[in-house]
Order: C-alpha cells, then structure tokens, then sequence
C-alpha cells in the first residue's frame, strides 16, 4: 500500500497544475483534436456551432482522469504500454468517425458516444495495468518507467519489496553441467539494472566471487563432488542496492552408471554423453539387479505395440474383404464356365451337322459293310492243310 500512497499524493499535487488526461499526453492525439477542428468541422457543421463543441469535446477528453468507479483509485500513473494502447484505440474512434462524413446534429451525437466508449476502455486499460503490471515484482527492488499524467513527464518509481527471493535447491549429477539460474520474469521490464554476480559461499562471512557479466545464467561444466556447497546469486542496480538476490544449495550426487531411459520410446541415454544407442532386446548379462531391472523393463514393456492383426477391426475388415474378393472370383469362373459351355454346344451341333452332309454326299458303292447285301460277301475258302485230318 505504500507506492499507491506515495503516488495518490503526488497525483494529487499534480492537480494544482492545469490538469491533463493521460490520452492528451500524446502528440498524435493532439494533433487528431486539431484537425479534426480546422479541417472537419468547418465543413460539417454550422459555423456558430464551431467553438461550443469543440470546447465540449476537450473537456470530455481531459474527464478521462476521472474514473470515480474504478475498483481501486486511480493513481494518475500509467505505463507505456497502457499508454500506447489507449492512444491507439483512440485514434482509431476518431478516423471512424472523420471516414463516415456525417455532419450537424448526427456528428455531435455520435461523437459524444463514441468519447463515453473510450472512457470506459480506458478505466478498463487501467483497472488491468494496477491489477497486473503495477510494480509486479514479488521479491526485490523494480524501478519501473511510469507516465504521470499530471505533467506528462516520465520518472522511474521505485518498487521495494524484499530483496531476499528464497532458497533453490539444486541437484546434480557428477560429470554433469551445473546451471544456476538467476533471471526473474520482471528484471526484463525493470530499469536501471546492472550486472548479474554469482558467489560461491563457504561460510556465514565468507564467500568468492565467481562470475560477473550480463548473463543471467551461470553453467559449471563436469562437476564434481567438491562443487557441492551454497551459491549467491545477486542482481545489481545503479543507484538502489541489489535488486534481487537468489541463494542456492546445490548438492552432487553420484555419477550416473546406468543408462537412463529419455522417454517411453527404447533408447538409453548414458550421461554425460549424448550418445543414443537402441535398447537391447535380449536380457542376458545385464547391469541391473534387482528392483531396478524391473523398473527398466516395465517401462520398456509399454513401447512394444501389439500386433494390428490382433485388433478385433481389423480382423473382422479382413474377412470381409476376403469373402468379397473370393465372391468375385467364382462369379467369374462362374460367367467363363458359362460361355466355354456354350461354345462347346454349338460346336458339337456343327460337328454333327457337317457328318450328317459328309454321309449324305458319299457314293452308293462306299457304303459301309453293314449295309452290304449277303450275295456280295465273299466266301473264303478253307485251306486244306490246316484242318484237322480225316482217315
């Protein structure tokens, strides 16, 4: 509650100044309010209309600092971004309005909505900015740009919470990469920030300086046991003190011996190398006893995928497709049979038909011996040596 105080008093300072909106501290939106003056009205409305709206239209702007129901008091603060976002919206009202050509009576009707609309849209980009990006530091000290609109003069605010922002414990394996992290969400949108400084601590007044730079990360390659210890982390500012300040206790654990599964596909990955090698298959001769070859093995278990022929779909499709296909192939044996029956009819009847004309055109004297008369036949004689003898 402290800066909102802080900021209520100046802002209400700022009041015995000729008072401002916040919308009217950009010079684009001066500027619309000009034209739209000089080169508008002069042709939509009646001359001796001019000055009266002109003069309520700027006073409805300059109102935009009044929010009287705002959940929580308007500080008369803003950032940029909140800026930038009411002036644009505002500008946009404004060429709508210019684009449509309406005149007299229609034209200040229209106007007077369209300035209600943006005072509410802009109580809403307020209410977000005190609610969200007011000081969103949780821990430390955040000097943060903000736009008075009082004057219209950009000054840093500073937001002091407390700089101690915890304890991380960190573990690590040995031969592997150490990585502290020491950046917050906010230190990008903090102002006047410094340097990031990592210490190594070895007692309650004793530390070492590690690393010093813009980068907010500090990485110990191949660590070893004796990098177990607590780390310091500090983010400095220019004229603040520290802005943050992150501790860590970072503990070493054994080097990894066995491969290590990455995901549920079956590889094994060794640390610290990068190295994939395929997962055995054969379960003879293996590093792991115990507990932990069944753990291995069960997570293993899960990446063999059945057999798609044991999936009752596909099994049931299969027979379909079978039935039809062996359907198909007797409905055309079937035709085929058909037509070689056929076929072969017709050619008998032809066969018998031209034996019929053959036996027809033949010669009487080449008739067949079964239609020889009895005298034709010849008699052969015996032959008298090869009966039997007679006394």
């Amino acid at each position: 509650m402290g800066p909102q105080v802080a900021l209520l008093v100046a802002a209400l300072a700022g009041c015995l100044l000729p008072a401002r909106s916040c919308v009217t501290c950009d010079r684009r939106v001066v500027a619309a309010l000009d034209a739209l003056e000089k080169e508008y009205l002069p042709t939509h409305l009646a001359p001796e209309r001019h000055r009266e709206v002109m003069e309520k239209i700027r006073q409805t702007v300059r109102n935009f600092r009044d929010l009287p129901d705002l959940e929580d008091t308007f500080m008369g603060v803003i950032d940029e971004a909140t800026m930038e976002t009411s002036v644009l919206s505002f500008l946009r009202s404004v060429r709508l309005i210019r684009n449509s050509d309406i005149a007299d009576d229609t034209f200040v009707n229209e106007f007077s909505w369209m300035l209600t609309l943006e005072k509410a849209a802009f109580r809403g980009y307020v209410t977000r900015f005190q609610r969200e990006d007011f000081c969103p530091n949780k821990c430390g000290t955040m000097l943060q740009l903000l736009i008075w609109c009082s004057n219209c003069k950009k000054q840093l605010h500073v937001c002091r919470k407390s700089r101690d922002c915890g304890v991380l414990q960190i573990n690590v394996h040995e031969t592997e990469d150490l990585i502290l992290d020491c950046e917050l969400d906010w230190h990008k949108l903090s102002q006047g920030l410094t340097y990031y400084s990592f210490y190594r601590v070895w007692g309650s007044d004793s530390e070492t300086l590690v690393s010093e730079g813009k980068r907010p990360t500090l990485i110990k390659r191949l660590v070893r046991p004796e990098d177990a210890g607590n780390y310091r982390c500090e983010l400095g500012t220019e004229r603040s003190g520290p802005a943050t300040v992150i501790r860590f206790e970072v503990t070493v654990l054994p080097q990894r011996i066995f491969g290590e599964i990455t995901s549920k596909s079956s590889t094994f990955v060794t640390q610290p190398s990068t190295t994939e090698t395929q997962s055995p298959t054969i379960r003879t001769q293996s590093p792991v006893i115990g507990t932990e070859a069944e753990e291995i093995w069960g997570d293993l278990s899960p990446t063999l995928r059945p057999s798609e022929c044991s999936n009752p779909k596909n099994v049931r499709t299969g027979l379909l497709i079978g039935l039809l296909l062996w359907s198909f192939l007797l409905l055309i044996l079937g035709f085929v049979t058909g037509i070689l029956c056929f076929r072969s009819g017709m050619v008998i009847d032809s066969i018998k038909s031209r034996y019929h004309t053959e036996m027809a055109a033949a010669p009487r004297d080449q008739a067949p011996e079964s239609q020889l008369s009895p005298s034709h036949v010849l008699k052969v004689p015996k032959d008298k040596d090869t009966g039997p003898s007679h006394k």
